[in-house]
């Protein structure tokens, strides 16, 4: 039996937006799950792993309607489930990425979609690993202020970290790097060249100065032209957002998109097939007022309605 959101709110229920907590996928299209996971290697700043948390207590403020074209409730047109948690383990990288990678097959497997929370940026390579199996054509449509893309000998030498994901995933073949993107990428870097890996790999990299030159449209024209009908991952990581609005995030970077523009952006990937839905690096203890978990969780809002309008199709 479904939960209402208001229901959920009064008797402190955390799932998330009111969706029924439940691990019963046979009538649902969507399954949210949360990956409390961060590889505790950011030099400043750790926190992420409550980001699931503390998203799903702010979608208590995240409403279910708005006009003219989102007038309906997704949770309901979904049967959307909230399927909880995975058990993850912050110190261990294997073990963690096989739960990961288990659960979010678990849920492709039954034709769901899954919409996932973080977390940092690291949780999104074991969900490739799922999602390919499924879809040997699959493609990432990465939206972050950084590439995540740095070779193994980076900074840290760290093979497998939030920095080092799509290095990973192409070097695995887990996607199809020259129809896929990472769009917006800016501010400092610890590296020299650091976009010049994720383009000798093949990925389209469009920076954040270039997407402004450019003009919104022009790129999201170029995006719909490649991505049209390939199978799309969607890896939303919210420091794409500039800090005045989304302070609590792993690498917060001046200069990112105000909260109208990247919801709008969102909103324009109407007419993609995603497959998968990933929002990821929220970080509570830097984000006192819980704004940038509220943020987060109107973003799988989005997420939710470009699933219900039949947009994405994971059958």
């Amino acid at each position: 039996m479904s939960v209402s959101q208001d229901s959920a709110t009064r008797f402190g229920l955390q799932s998330f937006m009111g969706a029924p907590l439940s691990r019963d996928l046979s009538r649902a299209k969507v399954a949210i799950l949360g990956i409390p996971y961060d590889s505790g290697t950011h030099p400043a700043r750790i926190g992420s792993r409550f980001g699931p948390s503390a998203i799903r207590e702010q979608s208590a403020l995240v409403r279910a309607y708005e006009l003219p074209d989102q007038d309906f409730d997704p949770i309901a047109t979904l049967g959307a489930v909230d399927y909880g948690n995975v058990q993850v383990f912050p110190s261990s990288v294997r073990e963690s990425f096989e739960a990961i990678e288990q659960m979010v097959g678990e849920i492709v497997g039954h034709g769901v979609i899954p919409v996932t929370m973080g977390g940092d940026g690291a949780v999104t390579l074991p969900q490739l690993r799922a999602l390919h199996r499924r879809y040997p054509d699959l493609v990432v449509l990465h939206i972050d202020a950084h590439t995540d893309t740095y070779p193994e000998d980076g900074i840290d030498r760290i093979r497998y970290s939030t920095a080092t994901t799509f290095a990973r995933a192409a070097e695995e073949g887990l996607v199809q790097t020259a129809h896929s993107f990472h769009v917006g990428t800016r501010g400092p870097t610890y590296l020299q060249n650091a976009w010049s890996h994720a383009s000798a790999l093949g990925y389209r990299v469009i920076p954040d100065h270039l997407m402004r030159k450019r003009g919104m449209e022009d790129v999201l024209a170029e995006i719909h032209d490649t991505l049209a009908g390939r199978p799309v991952y969607l890896c939303f990581d919210m420091d794409i957002f500039d800090p005045s609005c989304a302070p609590g995030v792993c690498t917060p970077t001046w200069g990112g998109l105000t909260a109208y523009e990247g919801l709008s952006l969102i909103r324009a990937l109407k007419g993609l097939k995603i497959v998968a839905y990933d929002v990821n690096t929220v970080s509570p203890p830097h984000d006192p007022t819980g704004m940038t978990a509220f943020l987060a969780a109107s973003c799988m809002r989005e997420f939710l309605f470009h699933a219900a309008q039949g947009q994405a199709h994971a059958r």
